[in-house]
Parts: structure tokens; sequence; C-alpha cells
């Protein structure tokens, strides 16, 4: 587009110069034959007027030239028939008379050497344009081409990574710096699929082997009764039992669809704000029944004022408090830590007993984790407690945490508050 913008302005700056070299000639003979006329008119002599014309204008084929005296015409050059192309031009010299008759000037100049150049000049542009086009799409294309080829590389290798070749990366190393950071944002999205596909995995057997446990029970259990003839007490203990499995495995099926919502960003419906100590003491009358048959005692701790899911707050805790319970050493004390670290505030469960094995505290979090890795347990607890109250923390914008150490296990979770209290 430029070089053919660039050839059109040569064409038209050159055109306009022959234009101009043309009108000089024109002016240049129109002066030539007013001399002329000067020379002869004073007394007019006609034949010295044609005579001198002669001389000039038979040594120049290029130029044509016809004067009129009022309405005579007093001289014409030899080439009355002009060949190639000619352009004209009248011309009526201001003051200039002849035997006191005003004199009419025609003059016919020969162009075709410029139109010939001009025509040469505009075919050498038409080819240059069209060359130079060529050449510039063609280079084009080849630094296009050069250019594509990683990403065509980078392309194949995206292609090649899945979920059935895990651990695949691409070497950025091969790339230019400007590709590198796209390269490893994807590595680093490879890693988090492959995870996320990992625990999906894990997951779904776990899921498989919870249901399928009370389900083997309750199938087992109607093929007996169903076997012979039972009395109706019988029958009702059958019934009770298959209604203890039911509701384990509704247990679970609704904790399932809880962490599915939480995992899809849902978020907490915040209220308040409330006393976190109340809150907790309010869980710890709930479980009373709980501490008191493990002979264990409930203390809470500090305390904070806080916008939060008051059902899922006392859900979390209700879990913590549970499962310290369930691993607390008879007649020890349960602690309820509640403290405030500027916009976080964080409720942590401390109970004496059996310390957990430090490989195993980054996994208590997990869907059906168990610390010992046994697949036995009660009737009332699967595996999701501390899992639910991982995904509560999140949905307050928090995070958990579990250390262990000394026969003191500390477990809980912290909530972000959604009107932090503004500094002095």
């Amino acid at each position: 587009m430029g070089l053919s913008i660039a050839c059109t302005g040569i064409y038209g700056v050159t055109r306009w110069s022959f234009q101009l070299k043309q009108s000089e000639e024109f002016e240049r003979h129109s002066e030539l034959v007013r001399h002329v006329v000067d020379e002869t008119r004073a007394p007019p002599n006609l034949n010295a007027l044609r005579h001198k014309l002669d001389d000039y204008f038979q040594t120049h084929p290029d130029i044509a030239v016809s004067l009129w005296v009022g309405s005579e015409q007093v001289y014409q050059s030899h080439r009355v028939v002009p060949q190639g192309h000619w352009i004209s031009q009248s011309l009526v010299p201001d003051s200039l008379s002849f035997d006191d008759k005003p004199v009419r000037l025609e003059l016919t100049l020969d162009s075709s050497s410029d139109d010939l150049l001009l025509r040469r000049l505009a075919w050498t542009l038409i080819a240059a344009a069209a060359l130079g086009s060529l050449v510039v799409a063609y280079t084009g294309f080849l630094v296009v081409r050069h250019g594509l080829k990683p990403l065509k590389m980078l392309a194949a290798q995206t292609a090649a990574a899945g979920p059935n070749k895990p651990g695949t990366r691409i070497d950025s190393a091969s790339y230019s710096t400007e590709i590198q950071p796209w390269i490893e944002q994807f590595n680093a999205l490879l890693e988090r699929v492959e995870s996320a596909y990992a625990q999906l995995e894990a997951f779904n057997a776990d899921v498989a082997h919870e249901l399928r446990t009370p389900l083997a029970n309750m199938i087992a259990q109607v093929e007996i009764e169903l076997s012979q003839v039972r009395a109706v007490s019988t029958l009702r203990d059958a019934l009770a039992s298959q209604l203890e499995e039911a509701r384990r495995l509704s247990a679970i099926v609704t904790d399932m669809l809880f962490l599915s919502k939480a995992d899809r960003g849902a978020q907490a419906r915040r209220a308040g704000p409330v006393s976190m100590a109340e809150q907790v003491a309010a869980v710890g009358e709930f479980h009373e029944a709980e501490l008191e048959q493990s002979e264990l005692s409930l203390r809470v701790d500090g305390d904070a004022e806080l916008q939060v899911d008051t059902g899922l707050l006392r859900r979390a805790v209700s879990n913590l408090l549970s499962n310290a319970i369930r691993y607390a050493e008879p007649r020890s004390l349960i602690c309820a830590v509640i403290q405030r670290d500027g916009q976080m505030v964080s409720v942590t469960v401390v109970n004496r007993g059996d310390p957990i094995h430090a490989a195993a505290l980054p996994h208590l979090f997990e869907r059906f984790y168990r610390a010992d890795r046994s697949r036995s347990g009660s009737a009332s607890h699967h595996g999701l407690g501390l899992t639910i109250v991982a995904a509560i923390a999140r949905m307050h914008g928090g995070e958990t945490f579990a250390e262990s150490g000394g026969g003191v296990t500390r477990i809980g979770f912290s909530l972000a508050d959604a009107d932090p209290p503004q500094n002095a």
C-alpha cells in the first residue's frame, strides 16, 4: 500500500514537471513571435514578418504556429497537419497589433516524446509496485511463518499433555522470553488440573467405598430377613438397623452436596455481628452429654465480634469439638481459643491425647481421610467433618490449620471479618 502511494506520487510529480516544461515552451515561442511582430510592424512589412518566422520555425519541427492579423491569417508554418500527439494553445498578446489590427496567435506543440516518457515511467512504476508488493508479501509470509513455528510446536506439545500422560510439562527454555511466562502459567495450570484430577479419582473411590459398605449391609440384612419367616419384633429390629444405615447414607449425601456447593464458590450469608465466645459456648452445651460421658470439660478463652453465618459457624465448631471429644484423654480439659489478628478471627480447639503423625497433618482436611488410614469406624462418622470445617472457612474468606506435638493437638480455622475495625 505504501509503495503504491509512493509510485503514484512520483508519477504525479513527473507529469506536473512535464506540464510546466510545456507551458514554458509556449511562453518562450510566444515571446519570440511578439518580438518579431514588434520589429516588422513599423512600418508594417508582412514579407519580412513571414521571412523571420520561417527562419525560426523551420528549425523547430516540434512546434507549429498560426498568426492572424484581424480576421486574416497572415502566417502558417509548414507543418500544417501535425503528426503524433500535439497540444494547442491560442494566445492574444496584450497591447500587440499589426497595421492597427489586433494579433492572435495559435501554437501547437508536439508532446509525443513527453507522453512516451510518461507511459514508460507509468509502466515502470506499476512493475516496481507489483514486484515490491510481491516481495513484501513473500517476506511477510516467511517472517510470520517463522514467528508462528514456535507456536505450532507449543500447540503440539499442549495437545500432547493430558490426564493420560501425567507429569508432562513444556520446557520454556526453548522458547522466546515473551512466551515463557505463558508457558510457566500453563505448566502451573497443568499441575493444578492434575492435582484436582487425582483428588477427584481418589474422591470417587472414597465415595464408592463409603456408600458401598452401608448398601452392602442393608442388602445382606434384607436378604437374610426375607429368607425365612420372622417375628414382628425381629422385623422391627431389622427395620431399625436399615433406618440407621439409611441415615448414614443420607448424612453422607447431604455433606457431599454441601461440599459441592462450597467448591463452586458459594459465599457465607453473614449476619450480626455476633459474639464468637457465645456461639462456641452454645455449641458446647449441645455436646454437654458427650463431654460428661467422656469425663471431659470445656473452656472458652477469648472473644471477638464478627459478622458470620451463625449456622455454618456452629457447624464448624461442632465438628471440631466432636473430633476433640473423640480423641481427647479422659478427664482432661478441652479449650476453645478465640483470637483476633487484624481482619482475621481464629477459633482453635485444643485437646490432650495421642499426637497426630506429622505426615498426616496436611491431609486432615481432605475428604474421607483418616489419620490411621483405616476404613473402620462408627456409623456416625464418615471422614467429612474436618473437610466441612475447611469449606466453611473458605466461605468466610479464611483457612484451616492443624498442629500436634507433645501430647497436645490444636486444630482450628480462621474467618475474615466482612467489616474489619478501623485502627485509631
